[in-house]
């Protein structure tokens, strides 16, 4: 027998968003369409992450999520802009051409597997999320001023989630659900609250903690060191009143990578010990390496052990998927239904080939921003941008062996590393300019002598 989660045309037979969540959404389309491109993305993003992901709008019978509007709206301001520099800056690179085939095979691979109509409809919406989600994200932050635009935006969404966050930790209830469309009682997990604001608690704690380098990043900028305090406070809060396992993870993962910033020169030796650390613990363990996920447990109430149970039979059931993915996955153990790894549930619903282009994302970005940081060397305030950039991958990478959602936070930092490193590729052809002119001075007082 399917299980119930795999089959396909159901879902709301109307839609199901509220007036209040409708009127936001209407302001905001009128917003990202009538704003200039550096500021149509703010109004993108507070309406994302306000808005709940069950507010869903149905047309024809194919639903609509938030993120699909605003991807649909976004393509169409990209389509009939006129603004110069290109609609993506600095060209087509390679992280924008990674992610462009990761859609493609992630579509590609979810209809082989599941040949239906519904299947092919939900496919669909899932690639207007990934690839047009990226290429609206890419599109309109289209330079440094539209990244620290981003952040401060952030910043503010952070107080906007992380204050009701706090009295819901408090009173068990969830202010949101007033009017928001999302429950009122607060989940409860071994006696302790897992706050939720409109994110859910595993959602908005984790994008609380990987935040944290970007905001740490803005309090470089003088005039912006109130935004950024605000911004951690209300991040904070986000990862505490979550009590999310996966939250601190975040958190930490993303402490951890600006802390390495002393060795910042040294870091190929720091990646080889990593390597060689975790080869010699698989050799030495009884069980695998990844058995020390089940060890993760910030919260006294994580579930560390089904993430760890899911690498480990996705590990052992590697035939069954590695060609195209496989929805056999539900019948290998207790609660492997539940994909709460990114790595694992493209591995399984894309295949191998799927699973490798995923990681080229993270590999070209990684490589993108230590060669910008080497382009700026000796710029500290510019290296220090693109080492915050570095700590947010480095988070959203563990991160994403704890939960499969999130999808576009990680758009935006990639948008950031690709204005980033344009910018430090500018800064080079810029000082090459200036120690060429002395020389073509002389070559000109030359001639004319």
């Amino acid at each position: 027998m399917v299980p119930e989660h795999l089959r396909f045309g159901g879902g709301a037979a109307d839609s199901t968003i509220l007036p209040l969540m409708a009127v936001l959404l209407v302001i905001a389309i009128v917003l990202i369409l009538i704003l200039p491109r550096g500021k149509a993305i703010v109004p993108f993003l507070l309406t994302f992450f306000i808005i709940p992901t069950s507010q869903v709008v149905v047309l024809g019978g194919v639903h609509f999520t938030i993120l699909r509007i605003l991807a649909v709206v976004g393509l169409a301001k990209m389509a009939f802009s006129t603004s110069g520099g290109g609609r993506f800056p600095g060209g087509f690179n390679g992280i924008d051409r990674a992610v462009v085939l990761w859609s493609v095979l992630t579509l590609i691979m979810f209809c082989f597997t599941f040949p239906q109509t519904q299947a092919l409809i939900l496919g669909l919406g899932i690639f207007l999320e990934n690839l047009g989600g990226y290429l609206v994200v890419r599109f309109l932050i289209s330079d440094r001023a539209a990244i620290q635009r981003v952040v401060k935006a952030l910043a503010v969404l952070c107080v906007i989630q992380g204050v009701p966050m706090i009295i819901e930790q408090i009173t068990s209830i969830n202010v949101f659900g007033y009017f928001a469309g999302v429950s009122i009682a607060s989940a409860i997990r071994e006696g302790k609250v897992r706050a939720a604001g409109t994110m859910g608690a595993l959602t908005a704690g984790p994008v609380g903690g990987l935040l944290i380098p970007l905001f740490l990043w803005l309090w470089i900028e003088k005039k912006s060191r109130k935004v950024a305090i605000i911004g951690i406070a209300g991040a904070l809060a986000m990862v505490i009143t979550s009590n999310s396992s996966t939250s601190w993870m975040a958190l930490i993962a993303s402490l951890l990578g600006l802390a390495f910033w002393p060795l910042r020169k040294q870091m190929r030796l720091v990646r080889q010990a990593l390597v060689a650390t975790l080869v010699g613990l698989h050799l030495v363990m009884k069980a695998p390496v990844w058995a020390l996920i089940s060890r993760v447990d910030f919260t006294g109430s994580s579930s560390s052990y089904q993430r760890y149970a899911l690498v480990d039979m996705t590990m052992r059931h590697f035939r069954d998927w590695w060609i195209m993915g496989t929805p056999e996955y539900v019948n290998w153990g207790w609660d492997t239904w539940d994909l709460c790894n990114q790595f694992v549930a493209v591995a399984l619903t894309g295949g191998l080939l799927t699973l490798i282009v995923f990681i080229m994302i993270f590999s070209r970005s990684f490589g993108a921003v230590g060669t910008a940081r080497k382009q700026v060397e000796g710029d500290r305030a510019a290296e220090w941008l693109y080492w915050c950039l570095g700590a947010n991958l480095f988070g959203t990478v563990l991160t994403y062996f704890g939960i499969n959602t999130g999808i576009v936070p990680l758009y935006l930092v990639l948008a950031f590393v690709s204005v980033g490193a344009l910018e430090a590729r500018a800064t080079v052809e810029a000082k090459v300019e200036v120690a060429a002119e002395p020389h073509l001075v002389a070559a000109s007082n030359h001639a004319a002598a």
